[in-house]
């Protein structure tokens, strides 16, 4: 499941993708580092073996991506996505989340609180390597495994969700989200609803406003959460 990213931190820069690893296993911060540091367009400037030091790596070297795991001792991977690249975040970093686990609530707090993509370790160095391209390229990539659970409504014992009559969005807003949701581009929205890419691109940026969201996973994480 791929989704484009109508905003995201960082201009657009030359030069290598500079990648900083957060995982508390040994052996597969040097796999990544090994997969990663093979390509011509990216380099591991850092690694970090628990949360609090991957945030301060981040905020001290500035790279272009933190590649991250869900659990680590100090902070979960989670916390580091808020704390990097959060809603409230005045200059976030993109944080791509690859890690074992594959609980759906994980996946979708992750998602939104500004994770540039949601992967799998077993999804393979293809896969990680794709992940890595499509956050520089203000894409979110998620693990095939995992998107149908994403389209599933969450479990009936989760808190009750707001009433639709409670929703800020327009009908026509209304139908662009469920869209976004679904990974189309603006192009394939515009054509499904007889309206130019560009009024698309427009509704999506009020969509955000609306609701306080950075990008597009935003909006989908939204959409889910009201079921």
């Amino acid at each position: 499941m791929t989704t484009s990213a109508a905003t995201g931190p960082a201009a657009d820069r030359t030069g290598p993708t500079r990648i900083l690893l957060a995982d508390d296993q040994d052996d597969v911060r040097s796999g990544f580092r090994l997969i990663l540091g093979s390509q011509p367009d990216m380099t591991v400037v850092g690694e970090a073996a628990d949360g609090l030091t991957a945030v301060a790596l981040a905020r001290e070297l500035r790279p272009d991506l933190v590649v991250a795991d869900i659990r680590m001792p100090g902070l979960d991977g989670l916390e580091v996505t808020r704390r990097l690249a959060g809603p409230d975040v005045p200059d976030p970093v993109r944080v791509l989340i690859v890690t074992t686990f594959d609980h759906d609530d994980q996946v979708r707090s992750a998602l939104r609180d500004g994770a540039c993509g949601f992967l799998l370790k077993r999804s393979g160095p293809g896969l990680l390597i794709e992940g890595v391209r499509a956050a520089m390229s203000g894409d979110v990539l998620i693990s095939p495994q995992l998107t149908a659970g994403l389209l599933r409504p969450p479990a009936a014992s989760a808190p009750s969700l707001p009433a639709r009559e409670d929703s800020p969005l327009t009908a026509r807003e209304a139908e662009i989200v469920r869209l976004v949701a679904d990974g189309l581009t603006n192009a394939e929205i515009g054509s499904a609803l007889f309206i130019t890419p560009g009024t698309v691109k427009t509704h999506v940026a009020n969509i955000q406003a609306k609701l306080a969201v950075r990008n597009r996973v935003g909006i989908a994480a939204w959409h889910f959460d009201r079921g």
